[in-house]
């Protein structure tokens, strides 16, 4: 199938009647808004009568003109897979008669940049200034692991530190040790190994970071060494922490095991809490944002609801000189014509192109096919193929030029919006974002995913009211409303302003639950040696 239909812009939700959602007039799907029953007859937008073959799931899709046998299923105005059988008006569209086909897209690198959005200028939020010029938006200490055999004494390190403690430094806003199970049985020096070093000092040298230790077991093939030689970790992020204040550095075998490790660990904190606790926030523009747009548990309103109200937030950070950061190589795949159109040169356009590729040759490796992508949880939400998941996904990123790509865990330099390759996997995906610089993190789900990530606050963002409902004790926003009548727009203002006010220091509900110390989970590509 050939798919030249111009790249998604704000994606419009038109009603052919109550319980239909048309995206797009050259659909020959529609979205159903409400579970509908089996025999029910329904209105299409010429004033012609369907009816249902069987009960539709609410999110899932119903077909509302024929489609032969190998013809497109077209949503969002784009070929989202092939009819495996004939399907009529009324039919439920799904696995059973949908998948994905072979697609041909046409990239037209840079061919439909938009112009750049008008500047915002002038609103701040109130952060942390860092000694290095960077932003941050919460004030913590890390303790980062360098290997998996140090995971368990840094974790016993960050349970030393009691909430009675934690009261005698009111602006540090916890201690959190980033264990991972990697570190050794790498090639020295290799890809994988330099993207851990990325990723730890990322973390490390975050601007959400106030201070931090290193901890190792000592006979790592990816030593704390490495660390500092290649990535300059020997200072404070404290705005008080002067030069050459360095920071400690400890394995166990130096200090005689667990138990000498930890005290020594927990005896650094002494020095390192007070220090973090000077810093203190004040006004800084937005255009110091860094936000990292996510999605997991995804169903079929995630592009319908959440993800278009989240790319209309994306384009007003960036209007405000911000930067959004659009990640999930594999869950991008199918789309990406979407994005090269919007590259501002061929060189982003093809840099982006060359991750897809290395990702067609990765899968292959190992017998995966990437269009395994969507979950069980995500095709029972109404989600059948990766083309529709990514199409979907890729409405977190808005209408803006995309004016850069960037390598897991590599430092963003650019701003506005900005691709990153990461695994679709949530938690490594996030980890990536947040080692290259995001300071704030929104996640759509329509299933209900639970998901913090210290040091930096997730905010949640729901793409259907009955979820958002049953779990509002995880939820921030309820981009539900949309299927009520609320616009896009208002709800894409409404996150905007939530997450400057997150970024000014008002919690999460991730963050008033306490989750976000498991989530850290850099990408390994392999080999294990």
């Amino acid at each position: 199938m050939n798919d030249v239909i111009s790249p998604l812009r704000r994606i419009p939700v038109s009603v052919i009647d109550s319980p239909l959602i048309l995206l797009h007039a050259s659909d020959n799907i529609a979205v159903a808004r409400r579970a509908i029953e089996k025999g029910a007859t329904l209105a299409t937008r010429d004033g012609s009568t369907i009816h249902c073959s069987v009960a539709i799931p609410f999110g899932h899709k119903i077909a509302v003109s024929e489609i032969a046998s190998g013809e497109p299923v077209r949503k969002f105005g784009q070929n989202i897979g092939v009819a495996t059988r004939s399907i009529q008006p009324g039919d439920w569209v799904h696995s059973h008669n949908l998948a994905a086909g072979e697609l041909r897209l046409d990239y037209a690198i840079g061919s439909d940049v938009p112009p750049a959005p008008t500047p915002v200028l002038g609103r701040t939020f109130d952060g942390y200034r860092r000694a290095d010029g960077k932003a941050g938006t919460r004030n913590y200490i890390a303790i980062v692991s360098t290997v998996n055999c140090a995971a368990t004494t840094s974790k016993l390190v960050a349970q030393r530190v009691t909430r009675d403690l934690l009261e005698r430094y009111p602006n540090v806003d916890g201690v959190v040790a980033l264990t991972h199970k990697g570190g050794c049985a790498l090639q020295y020096g290799g890809d994988d190994h330099r993207q851990l070093a990325r990723t730890l000092a990322g973390f490390a040298k975050h601007a959400n970071v106030g201070a931090y230790l290193l901890l190792g077991l000592g006979c790592e093939t990816a030593p704390a060494s490495f660390l500092t030689e290649t990535h300059g970790l020997v200072q404070l992020n404290g705005k008080n922490g002067g030069p050459g204040r360095g920071m400690p550095v400890m394995t166990i075998q130096e200090q005689g095991g667990i138990r000498k490790t930890t005290d020594a660990a927990f005896g650094a904190l002494a020095d390192l809490l007070p220090e973090a606790d000077k810093a203190r926030r004040e006004p800084i523009p937005v255009s110091e944002l860094m936000l990292g747009l996510e999605c997991g548990g995804s169903d079929g309103y995630s592009g319908v609801t959440a993800n278009p109200a989240l790319g209309l937030a994306s384009d007003l950070l960036v209007a405000h000189g911000g930067t959004a950061i659009l990640a999930e190589t594999s869950e991008i795949y199918g789309g990406e014509h979407t994005l090269t159109r919007r590259a501002v040169s061929r060189e982003v356009g093809e840099k982006l192109l060359d991750l897809i590729r290395w990702w067609e040759k990765y899968a292959g490796m190992f017998g995966v096919e990437i269009d395994n992508n969507p979950s069980p949880g995500n095709k029972a939400g109404g989600l059948t193929t990766i083309y529709e998941k990514s199409l979907g996904a890729i409405a977190k990123g808005g209408s803006t030029a995309l004016r850069g790509v960037y390598h897991y865990a590599e430092p963003v330099t650019e701003k506005g919006f900005v691709f990153m390759d990461t695994p679709g996997f949530d938690p490594a995906s996030v980890t990536g974002m947040v080692a290259g610089g995001a300071n704030l993190v929104a996640f759509t789900t329509g299933r209900g995913s639970c998901f913090g990530c210290k040091p930096v606050p997730s905010l949640k963002i729901c793409t259907n009211t009955p979820t958002y409902d049953r779990m509002s004790d995880d939820m921030d926003i309820d981009a539900g409303v949309i299927l009520s009548g609320v616009s896009v727009e208002e709800v894409g203002r409404r996150i905007f302003e939530k997450l400057i006010a997150v970024a000014s220091g008002e919690k999460t509900k991730s963050e008033e639950q306490g989750i976000g110390d498991e989530e850290f989970c850099p990408w390994s590509i392999g080999p294990t040696l």
